[in-house]
């Protein structure tokens, strides 16, 4: 009742004031806090959930930020890099990141810790380009890849997308959970593939030294 009555004062006001817009408006009777949030996406302009934001280290990943409402990625980069700080005692050599955070703001904040970010510089284009550079662009969009599987793979095998939760602190409780499983299932699987390794070399040093005759 109470977030139908807060859905009708909305109404009214919009109706009223002649406007479509107002301050968290109310899209679901049942799940009051989803926001629509503008993405612009081919056959998809709005999407209606949570927006996580996260940051991939080594193959794990690491939730820097998840809100129903709408922000803005690029103002948080400083933060990310900071909790990388934390984890890890030091910053990192490189970030990684979409042309949304390659502000000047930025740009600069991370020259001042000489951490490199990908991407080419602001300004125009240079005539001649280094193949160096060429290199590690290239190098860097494949490693940025990752990121991006991250949420492919999240909905595809971990069904990231099919999460039923009604109250807001269950469902991020549940998104939270999808990626510690994630993260979980990365450790398994270098486990194992170390694990193998290490076996094929034993047997292989086993059949060495029974052909030699030790």
């Amino acid at each position: 009742l109470q977030v139908i009555r807060k859905l009708y004062e909305q109404q009214r006001y919009m109706y009223e004031s002649r406007t479509h817009s107002v301050d968290n408006r109310i899209v679901s009777i049942s799940q009051p806090y989803i926001r629509p949030i503008v993405r612009g996406k081919a056959g998809s302009d709005v999407e209606f959930g949570c927006k996580v934001m996260t940051s991939v280290v080594n193959g794990y990943t690491f939730i820097e930020k998840l809100d129903f409402d709408s922000f803005n990625e690029g103002v948080l980069m400083q933060e990310a890099v900071e909790h990388y700080f934390k984890r890890f005692g030091c910053y990192p050599e490189a970030v990684l990141a979409d042309s949304i955070f390659r502000n000047r703001e930025n740009l600069a904040w991370l020259k001042l810790r000489g951490i490199r970010i990908s991407g080419p510089k602001l300004g125009r284009k240079p005539k001649v380009v280094d193949p160096e550079a060429k290199r590690i662009e290239r190098a860097d969009n494949g490693e940025r890849n990752a990121i991006e599987g991250t949420y492919g793979i999240g909905k595809r095998k971990f069904g990231l997308d099919l999460i039923k939760s009604k109250l807001e602190d269950t469902a991020k409780s549940v998104i939270i959970l999808q990626f510690l499983v994630m993260n979980l299932d990365r450790k398994l699987r270098s486990f194992l593939s170390q694990f193998w390794i290490r076996l094929i070399f034993a047997l292989r040093i086993k059949n060495l030294a029974a052909v030699i005759g030790f």
